[in-house]
């Protein structure tokens, strides 16, 4: 019906009930048969779908463009390769494990994830917050199997690739522990550890895929995330740090990390390495020199400054011809084996010791990688498959967890530097696994020489963006408290208790937000735009004008169990009036007018008639309607429809009545279940209006009519 012509005409009947439509919903047993039938149909066109999904490669790679890509993908291929390659040795130093082992992860991730990825430009690898979740499993296992970690593990070239292949090469003076039927060293031992966990993380992400739970990444809003990598970021400097003074201690096992660690460096302060002191402040300076530089001038330079190879190969040749270890106890790198380790299945044994150590390691991995795959598909007009990005990265651990390798994920830097340079298909990343084949081939030996400062340097400059947020700490506070709150929350907990402790505390605490605003949330009472039918916000708008007689109360939240007491305590203080305490105050007054009025009879001496009837004593209000505007309440629960029955009867026993505008059909559908409406919904036309405005016209309608009926009855 017309609102308009409601306006010129009020009538009592409310406008009619727009006519749902009947839906006819397939029986569970039927949907599942016909999904089971779907799912097991064979056929060829099926089993391409299948395999081409599967393996994305073989849809792109026919269409490859040769002449219009293949510059692009061979430059920006090189160039990372050139980066990956000191920082697959560097961020060995976080994981724990020997630097042999970093290239090997390099090598099969680029692999894997050119045959199964959907993105064109992410590069996935070694990543430092990865490899610090892997080196705090593999250092506290080493530990608990009773190995030293104050102990140098720069052994001799044979003793460290006997050791890989799990035999004990020693006279009986080195500790070691028995592993899937052999003696491990503690390398040995370490890169078990690290395969094993490597492994479930992957079986996570799998089983993630399977059941379609990729949604779950969510729940990791981008604030959270961004406090979590900041301050998994402070605590990489931490634990680097005692490389930059060439101090030796073990990393501390528990909680408080970074806090103990700054104790034991300021405590053993005075052991500073001259040597490896001098050196880390001439290579943090040529990286940060060639960092800002790069920056400053990214507009002409069309290929980054390959900093951190210049960086390495002039410390490796200065201490390998200055003799630094020998003369001046500088830790290096040891000897690097080329060629590849046999594979070996990850240690079964092992893996419940990290099976709960694995969850936070396959969430992360998944969050990042997807989210910079959607990320620069949108920058650059594409479209990913995340459950196939899924599928890649738990690939990308499982496959390469059994030739020696520990967790990769999707590393920003390296991605920035592929979109940067003209990277077009993940062509780019086969020519960074040659690079590091190269390196593993014929290079690695060379690198023995390497101090593990220069490596610290590494790790510490490439933190630099992510602890430049700091400095966006009040910009966020000014955009939003909330999410600066989350931040900082996320990061202290990080970087103060631990990275798993602080990925857990940084969601818990960003979804309780998220609840805490259900609880307590924006209510309104609402004033009509004049001559209009839109009613709006009474302290948020200015020239609107509250109907008379009429409260619209809107309730900007979900109306379930957590939040009803916020719903009635909310509504009873716009409203002004609580039906309890209204009733409480009639029932008072009733009272003291009945003890007056028999206490006059009394004093009249009119005996005639003891009992003295006096009705229930009405106070005059400033309203007769409460209309509940539902437009903002996106789903209710058995506890807000029993709420909603509540109100109205409570406020109808003072005279009040609440209708009900604007609700979605879920809403109106849950009221319907629980007869609000009463049997049949025969007070439905009465109590549910499409719009504000009808329901309005239809309060004071009503209202005219009940008040004409006691005027013809008084007269």
């Amino acid at each position: 019906m017309d609102e308009t012509k409601l306006t010129e005409t009020p009538l009592l009947a409310s406008p009619p009930l727009l006519e749902r439509r009947i839906r006819q919903r397939q029986s569970t047993c039927s949907a599942l048969k016909s999904k089971l039938k779907h799912s097991t149909t064979c056929s060829v066109p099926r089993v391409r779908t299948t395999l081409t999904g599967f393996f994305p490669v073989v849809r792109w790679l026919p269409k490859y463009r040769l002449r219009e890509y293949i510059w692009g993908d061979v430059m920006s291929g090189l160039i990372v390769g050139i980066i990956l390659v000191p920082q697959a040795i560097a961020y060995c130093l976080l994981a724990g494990v020997e630097p042999i082992y970093g290239l090997y992860t390099s090598f099969y991730a680029n692999i894997i994830y050119f045959l199964m990825g959907t993105s064109r430009h992410v590069s996935v690898g070694i990543f430092s917050l990865m490899s610090l979740m892997v080196g705090q499993v593999v250092d506290r296992e080493v530990f608990l199997a009773g190995f030293d970690l104050n102990e140098d593990s720069s052994t001799s070239s044979p003793a460290v690739f006997n050791s890989t292949l799990g035999t004990n090469f020693t006279d009986g003076k080195v500790y070691s522990v028995e592993l899937m039927g052999m003696q491990c060293g503690k390398e040995c031992y370490a890169i078990g550890i690290a395969a094993a966990v490597t492994f479930l993380a992957g079986i996570y992400q799998i089983l993630m895929a399977v059941f379609r739970l990729g949604f779950v990444s969510v729940y990791l809003s981008a604030p959270m995330l961004d406090g979590f990598a900041t301050g998994a970021s402070f605590t990489i400097l931490t634990v680097q740090a005692k490389y930059l003074l060439g101090v030796k201690f073990p990393r501390h096992q528990g909680y408080g990390t970074v806090v103990v660690t700054w104790i034991n460096i300021f405590s053993n302060i005075h052991k500073t390495n001259l040597c490896d002191l001098i050196t880390s402040t001439i290579c943090i300076s040529i990286l940060v020199a060639g960092k800002e530089l790069q920056e400053r001038y990214k507009d002409r330079l069309k290929i980054p400054l390959p900093t951190e190879l210049v960086v390495v190969a002039g410390a490796t040749l200065a201490s390998h011809f200055g003799e630094l270890n020998s003369r001046y106890d500088s830790s290096v790198s040891g000897h690097i084996p080329t060629g590849f380790i046999p594979p070996q299945v990850p240690s079964f044994s092992l893996m419940p010791r990290v099976a709960l150590d694995a969850i936070p390691l396959a969430v992360i991995s998944f969050a990042f990688t997807v989210s910079l795959s959607e990320m620069f598909a949108k920058k650059n007009g594409y479209t990913v498959r995340p459950n196939q990005e899924m599928l890649a990265i738990g690939l990308c651990n499982i496959i390469p967890s059994f030739f020696h390798c520990f967790t990769t994920s999707a590393a920003l830097a390296k991605t920035m530097v592929k979109d940067s340079t003209g990277c077009q298909t993940q062509v780019s990343s086969l020519i960074s696994a040659l690079v590091v084949l190269l390196v593993l081939l014929f290079f690695a030996p060379f690198f023995y020489s390497l101090q593990k400062c220069v490596l610290a340097c590494i790790i510490i400059v490439s933190l630099r963006g992510a602890l430049r947020k700091f400095k966006d700490v009040p910009a966020k506070w000014r955009a939003s408290r909330n999410d600066a709150i989350v931040w900082l929350v996320a990061m202290s907990a990080t970087a103060l208790i631990s990275v798993e402790l602080g990925l857990l505390v940084g969601v818990v605490y960003s979804m309780s937000c998220v609840i805490f605003k259900t609880q307590i949330p924006k209510v309104a009472l609402l004033g009509r735009v004049s001559d209009t039918d839109l009613y709006e916000d009474l302290e948020e708008y200015k020239n609107l004008t509250p109907p008379s007689k009429v409260h619209i109360y809107r309730f900007q939240a979900p109306l379930y169990y957590a939040n009803k007491d916020s719903f009635l305590k909310s509504l009873y203080r716009s409203v002004g009036v609580e039906p309890f305490l209204e009733l409480t105050k009639r029932r008072k007054a009733e009272k003291k007018t009945k003890e007056m009025s028999a206490k006059q009879v009394t004093t009249n001496g009119d005996k005639r008639n003891g009992d003295v009837v006096v009705g229930l004593v009405r106070r005059e209000l400033e309203f007769h309607t409460i209309i509940l505007d539902c437009s903002a309440i996106p789903f209710i629960d058995s506890t807000g429809i029993a709420t909603f029955k509540g109100l109205l009867k409570e406020y109808k026993d003072i005279g009040v009545s609440v209708l009900l505008a604007s609700c979605n059909t879920s809403i109106i559908d849950a009221l319907q279940k629980g007869q609000l409406f009463g049997k049949n919904d025969t007070e439905m036309s009465s109590l549910l209006f499409h719009t504000v405005h009808a329901a309005v016209l239809h309060a004071n309608s009503a209202a005219s009519t009940v008040e004409s009926g006691t005027h013809d009855s008084v007269v």
